[in-house]
């Protein structure tokens, strides 16, 4: 019987066998190939500060574009994108759960910043075009939604792809719960504090502190005690 990859293995050059290596490492599991991929990561990243656990499976396109702050955990297969200069920013005791994808998008404007003590739930997916901020201590539950973009459709005589579309920044405040499977378009930014129920998809702005539910979401009252006060 032919040794196949044996044989392959042995006929590669120094920098293919160090991108296998590297596969192997970035795949292992265990606490000794966890440390081992934040040193590797620690002089790649924009930033990178201390305690980051980076799961197996991970992709970080552009790493010099990445800044990653104190205790951040990335777990198995996620995708960090960052496409422009402006890259994603993770600031300090980030959880982000298995499977999510973080994409800038654009290659000039496109950013993602996201606050202390954030949670991002599996298999979420938030993208940047023109910016996607979310404040601290904000908690994204499991296949949450984030576009900042929505094609424009409205000449059949053209395809859809060509004719562009609506792009601006969006924001999700402090202290916010997003439920599992809530969409949130180009159009609509949530307010400090507030609550969107799970399955709904937000198209206008969610004032602070309020619960907004349906499709399209549309706020079914206030937080009780909480409107009107400042956040810090």
């Amino acid at each position: 019987m032919k040794k196949y990859f044996t044989e392959l293995f042995a006929n590669l050059s120094e920098d293919q066998i160090e991108d296998y290596h590297r596969t192997v490492f970035m795949e292992m599991e265990g606490d000794f190939a966890v440390a081992k991929r934040a040193e590797y990561y620690q002089d790649k990243l924009r930033h990178m500060g201390c305690n980051v656990k980076i799961g197996r499976g991970v992709k970080l396109l552009n790493p010099q574009y990445i800044s990653l702050g104190d205790n951040v955990t990335i777990d198995d297969n996620c995708s960090l994108i960052a496409r422009s200069e402006k890259g994603i920013t993770i600031d300090d005791t980030v959880s982000i759960k298995h499977g999510v994808y973080l994409d800038t998008e654009s290659a000039t404007e496109g950013y993602i910043s996201i606050g202390k003590r954030v949670y991002i739930g599996t298999g979420c997916s938030l993208h940047g075009h023109k910016g996607l901020e979310i404040g601290d201590e904000t908690l994204l539950a499991q296949n949450i939604t984030i576009t900042p973009y929505s094609h424009k459709f409205e000449d059949p005589t053209k395809t859809i792809i060509s004719q562009g579309g609506f792009s601006r920044k969006i924001s999700i405040g402090r202290d916010c719960y997003l439920g599992m499977n809530v969409s949130v378009l180009w159009s609509a930014d949530i307010g400090d504090g507030s609550i969107v129920g799970s399955g709904s998809v937000v198209v206008k702005p969610v004032p602070p502190f309020s619960v907004a539910v349906g499709v399209p979401a549309k706020v079914i009252r206030k937080r009780e005690g909480l409107q009107g006060k400042e956040t810090k």
